[in-house]
């Protein structure tokens, strides 16, 4: 599996930490050259800083994924610089568990910026890239949100399972053409995104659960199926998967676990404002 990356060129949106740094660094264990790109220059480079064994295999890209322009100089700048561009994470984003009642639209515009515009700019200017290479392989983020819905996570859910439908098009949609899409669909795993709200702040009341699967093995196992071509990766994939199917299968007891969870999770945030 570590052939598929040996001296590939990937770029890794929201390198600077959580499963965006854990991906680029196990990238890096299999040989590739990564960009780890990011909005903050101060941010990415200390996590490229924390790389620094790796030498000139590790790179930086100031960009924010939110702005068309700085993802267009981005992709395209990269490409022209490295002379190809053979794999492309869109993984930047944020999250949001909160009551639809209290949602802004400026919450609503905010999130679909960060986790469904950014991954439209990414494929949008990776693709004819990749189509002039004549392969290429884009893996997009999305949740386990993005294929089951969970109550409570209206805004976020609606970002991912955009991601997801547009992923599983495009995978069926260019295999003809030499290019590869994959879906990273992660449940709880541990990363800062739980102490973050919809506006990029960090909140130290809110803490990782403590069901979160380590963030290390999800980035080896994300890069053991992107290896294998798979379209959704589902990590952990045990109960995950099960629970998936279930939903799509319209199981009773996968049904009566969600609304469980929406009426756990109403009473938890009416009592303390949080719900871990």
């Amino acid at each position: 599996m570590d052939e598929y990356y040996n001296g590939k060129i990937a770029i890794v949106t929201g390198a600077n930490s959580g499963i965006g740094y854990a991906v680029s660094e196990e990238l890096l264990k299999r040989g590739a050259i990564v960009y780890m790109a990011g909005r903050s220059r101060e941010k990415i480079a200390k996590a490229a800083g924390q790389l620094s064994a790796y030498g000139d295999r590790v790179r930086t890209l100031v960009m924010d994924v939110t702005k068309e322009e700085q993802v267009q100089k981005g992709i395209e700048g990269t490409a022209a610089a490295a002379g190809r561009l053979d794999l492309l994470f869109n993984n930047a984003g944020v999250g949001g568990t909160l009551p639809f009642e209290m949602a802004t639209l400026e919450d609503w515009k905010t999130i679909i910026d960060t986790n469904l515009w950014s991954v439209i700019y990414g494929v949008h200017f990776a693709v004819p890239v990749m189509l002039r290479q004549g392969s290429g392989h884009i893996v997009n983020t999305s949740s386990v949100a993005g294929i089951i819905p969970p109550p409570f996570q209206a805004l976020y859910s609606l970002t991912k399972f955009g991601v997801t439908g547009m992923t599983e098009c495009l995978k069926y949609e260019f295999a003809e053409k030499g290019l590869h899409f994959s879906t990273i669909c992660p449940a709880n795993i541990a990363t800062p995104i739980f102490k973050k709200s919809i506006d990029g702040k960090t909140h130290d009341d809110l803490r990782v659960p403590d069901d979160a699967y380590p963030v290390e093995k999800a980035a080896a196992f994300i890069l053991d199926r992107v290896a294998e071509q798979k379209g959704i990766i589902v990590v952990p994939e045990d109960p995950n998967t099960d629970v998936w199917k279930g939903y799509v299968l319209g199981d009773r007891e996968v049904e009566e676990w969600l609304y469980r969870m929406a009426h756990d999770r109403r009473e938890a945030f009416e009592k303390t404002g949080t719900y871990f």
